[in-house]
């Protein structure tokens, strides 16, 4: 759960789902995350409410009382039991990562707009966030042997053609060698795509990733599995 905040207000911004083993269907080594959609549909409104009133105000007034001006993003990381109770598991001062590559893509609202009023104080005063109808789904293309160890400097080819389809292809563990893209890390490459529907996002964004190549290239193939199932 990303937010905004200027110390005194904190705003949510879209739900997102997050996937964070290497293996299909969620199983294998913890990673920094291998893909992610939103809005995720597993917050309710309801829901959002009690993120809102459980989570995210009493911590920006735990920081108030610590004598903490924050400003910035928060970011929560949550966990919903069956009985449909938010639990935290960690809270973050920054973007998070794939989740922010599905949410930012979906703001209408200028982000610089919605930042200079965290860093002005002004967050109340900003009209309610407008949000892109539809869904954006992310696929996260990692070097093999990732999370354990993994190479570099491997050839990637097919990010043209990927952004051609009307995906974004953000660049994670990248560099340019000799005028060529090579991978420089264990999460290589994030590929975006926003559509009407999470499906057809989902879809797209593999449509895209089937572009791109590179030595020993490995993505998980169900991201959005919950939904889809």
């Amino acid at each position: 759960m990303l937010a905004v905040t200027d110390g005194v207000t904190i705003r949510p911004l879209l739900p997102a789902q997050d996937h964070k083993r290497i293996g299909e269907g969620d199983t294998g080594a913890n990673t920094g995350g291998m893909g992610a959609y939103a809005p995720a549909p597993l917050v309710t409104p309801e829901l959002m409410e009690r993120i809102q009133r459980e989570v995210l105000e009493p911590a920006i007034a735990a920081l108030s009382q610590r004598g903490i001006d924050y400003r910035g993003v928060l970011y929560a990381g949550l966990m919903i039991t069956p009985e449909g109770d938010p639990k935290v598991i960690e809270f973050n001062c920054r973007f998070g990562d794939p989740e922010t590559q599905v949410v930012i893509p979906l703001l209408e609202t200028p982000l610089e707009m919605v930042l200079l009023a965290c860093a002005q104080q002004r967050l109340a005063d900003l009209p309610p966030l407008v949000w892109k109808a539809g869904a954006a789904a992310c696929v996260v293309l990692a070097a093999g042997g990732y999370p354990e160890g993994h190479k570099k400097g491997a050839v990637i080819q097919g990010i043209g053609s990927a952004e051609a389809m009307g995906a974004m292809v953000f660049h994670a563990g990248t560099k340019l060698k000799q005028n060529q893209c090579v991978t420089d890390g264990g999460r290589v490459l994030g590929v975006t795509a926003v559509q009407e529907s999470l499906a057809e996002a989902i879809a797209q964004a593999y449509a895209a990733v089937k572009c791109i190549q590179f030595d020993e290239m490995y993505y998980r193939q169900d991201i959005g599995h919950q939904v889809q199932s």
